[in-house]
């Protein structure tokens, strides 16, 4: 009994004679710079953070004002880049889809009528041979997929 609580005290003696020794010695220069990185690192994606969630509304304010007001937080995350491109292939698209419709009909010519596309409006400029030509023209447009008004200018030649 005695040799196991001489053993403990020398034990504890010996990690206390440890503990005291590490602590009093200066740190490497090597690691206090390593440090002084990764602390200003820290701080720095920190800042970076925070600044992109005040951007995007995300701060507890925010949150819980919009969440007070609708019932729930949306993001859309580039918004305004992925809608220019997509409305562009989208405009392309509508604008072919009616070129198309216009060649397919006897009525309509395709050379007179221009069309125009911008996000899912239509314009119709030009001529056609009838005011009936002209409804059909823009009814043809109307019924086309994605499209959201159309706009006429035709005249009758």
């Amino acid at each position: 009994m005695k040799r196991i609580v001489f053993g403990f005290l020398l034990g504890a003696l010996a990690v206390g004679w440890a503990v005291w020794y590490f602590r009093g010695q200066p740190p490497e220069p090597a690691l206090t710079e390593a440090r002084n990185r990764i602390v200003a690192g820290a701080a720095q994606a920190e800042s970076a953070a925070r600044s992109s969630l005040e951007a995007l509304g995300l701060t507890p304010a925010g949150i819980k004002e919009e969440l007070a007001r609708t019932g729930r937080v949306i993001r859309n995350k580039s918004a305004e880049v992925s809608h220019a491109l997509a409305d562009a292939t989208a405009d392309a698209r509508i604008t072919t889809d009616i070129k198309a419709k216009f060649l397919a009909d006897k009525d309509l010519s395709a050379l007179s009528i221009s069309v125009n596309t911008t996000a899912g409006r239509v314009t119709l400029s030009g001529t056609a041979s009838t005011l009936e030509n002209i409804s059909k023209a823009m009814a043809l447009a109307y019924d086309t997929e994605g499209v959201t008004q159309v706009i006429s200018t035709l005249q009758v030649k």
